[in-house]
């Protein structure tokens, strides 16, 4: 199993920037294929980005494409997303989540039933 506690959301002007983190403890960082999603109030919870096992593929959902970075450092046991020119849509609770069996190709723009394992979700507010 893999525990993920998720920090650095906040509220931010549009425009501005956040970066969220990701700790992990457990089992090795390296054996999960990485996910972020976001859940707006009154909305389900929708796939934002993914990063491969070994950090050597990435995809992420059109809404975020140029805006976002997803990253995970394996020897740390930390994934983060780097939000950039955000906007007042983007407003959420953000969650960091696990994939253990999974391939990579399920996770283009996966549901969150691919995901095993899900952080407690850190709140982004964007103002306007």
């Amino acid at each position: 199993q893999v525990q993920l506690v998720e920090s650095g959301g906040g509220v931010v002007q549009a425009g501005g920037s956040l970066r969220l983190s990701c700790a992990a403890s457990g089992r090795t960082l390296s054996t999960y294929i990485m996910g972020w999603f976001r859940q707006a109030p009154g909305k389900e919870r929708e796939f934002v980005a993914a990063v491969s096992r070994s950090a050597d593929n990435t995809n992420y959902a059109d809404s975020v494409k140029g805006r976002f970075t997803i990253a995970r450092d394996n020897a740390k046991k930390m994934v983060y997303l780097q939000m950039n020119s955000l906007k007042p849509e983007d407003t959420a609770n953000y969650y960091c989540a696990g994939s253990y069996g999974s391939y990579w190709f399920q996770h283009r723009n996966p549901a969150p039933s691919v995901y095993d394992y899900w952080g407690q979700g850190t709140q982004v507010t964007v103002s306007s």
